[in-house]
């Protein structure tokens, strides 16, 4: 009977370390403190991303459209919006996707994604900034952003 306790016992442990080290690994890689916002524009995608952990710090984002990726930078555009808002310390947080290869007219979706860096940078993940980016484009190679009513039907189909 003892041994069937400490049995039990180790396993128990070692169900407790388990999940200790997944949970220590899931926030290295995915960090709650990153956050950030993005709109379409008539040319291209533009918003600002924070690290609340490391706050002046500038992140690297990555704009995937239609699930491609298409282009890299730096959030370091000024944006005293962020600040004003209370999301950042400085207003140097911004970015803004432009000059990119317009997609064929219709309706598209992009989303931004802060790079994350952990373990010195041996590790890196990307997580998405805000929501997803719904835009229609026209025949002349301008940008529309959907309006509310237009992404709340789209999400109930």
């Amino acid at each position: 009977m003892k041994l069937a306790h400490a049995l039990i016992a180790k396993s128990m442990a070692e169900l407790i370390l388990v999940a200790a080290l997944a949970v220590s690994f899931y926030l290295a890689a995915f960090p709650p403190s990153i956050h950030g916002w993005g709109e379409a524009r008539p040319h291209g995608i533009a918003g600002w991303a924070v690290n609340h952990h490391k706050p002046w710090a500038r992140l690297q984002v990555q704009l995937f459209i239609d699930g491609k990726f298409e282009a890299s930078t730096m959030a370091y555009r000024s944006r005293p919006d962020v600040v004003a808002a209370g999301w950042s310390k400085d207003e140097w947080h911004g970015y803004e996707f432009e000059a990119l290869a317009t997609p064929a007219p219709g309706r598209h979706e992009a989303r931004v994604y802060a790079l994350n860096s952990s373990r010195h940078g041996a590790q890196q993940t990307l997580q998405m900034v805000g929501d997803p980016i719904w835009f229609d484009v026209d025949d002349q190679g301008i940008w529309h952003p959907l309006p509310d009513h237009e992404l709340l039907t789209r999400r109930g189909q």
